[in-house]
């Protein structure tokens, strides 16, 4: 493992194993590999207020049912990522209001250059404002893979969606990205 909690496939199923056995300290490694990833797809795709409590809700289902996740036959990140999209969908279906997103720049990145980080929010609220123009599954394709630079195996899985009916998706969602861009009198 690297320092930044980042796991081998194999690694990950044995903290699975370890975890599914009641091992709290193995979930916690497990946590603490996901979380930020986690929270960060949540983060732009709802508002700053409800991520911190639905990234909460993910990790209580992962544990909840760590016990049926099958060790071996799939990834876990997918699984994981899943678990997220269905409870960022339910949380849409209860609140049934617009929800805007959150333009601002996560916690890790605040230590940059003021003047650089200036510059990067200006780009980041445009760039952020057309994202949440896309249609939903665009929306989620370019999260996933630009933001949380998942693979687009991993994406795929997340999705229920082939691999190849991904780039068909991904490349879409760039071009439509691309159009709501130029619309707003932005050169992509």
């Amino acid at each position: 493992m690297s320092k930044n909690n980042t796991y081998t496939p194999k690694e990950l199923d044995d903290l699975v194993r370890q975890a599914q056995q009641g091992k709290t300290e193995a979930f916690e490694k497990l946590y603490n590999a996901f979380v930020d990833k986690i929270y960060r797809y949540i983060y732009y795709r709802t508002n700053k207020e409800d991520a911190l409590d639905l990234c909460e809700t993910v990790f209580l289902k992962v544990w909840e049912n760590i016990g049926s996740y099958k060790t071996g036959k799939k990834y876990f990140s997918p699984w994981v990522y899943r678990i997220a999209h269905n409870i960022v969908v339910d949380h849409y279906r209860l609140t049934k209001e617009t929800v805007e997103l959150s333009y601002e720049i996560p916690m890790e990145d605040r230590e940059q250059d003021p003047m650089k980080l200036t510059e990067n929010k200006l780009n980041n609220d445009v760039l952020m404002k057309a994202v949440s123009q896309l249609k939903e599954k665009y929306r989620e394709v370019i999260i996933l893979k630009y933001v949380n630079e998942l693979s687009n195996r991993e994406i795929a899985r997340i999705m229920k969606r082939t691999e190849g009916n991904l780039r068909i998706l991904k490349f879409r969602a760039l071009k439509s990205l691309k159009q709501i861009l130029k619309d707003m009198g932005v050169n992509p």
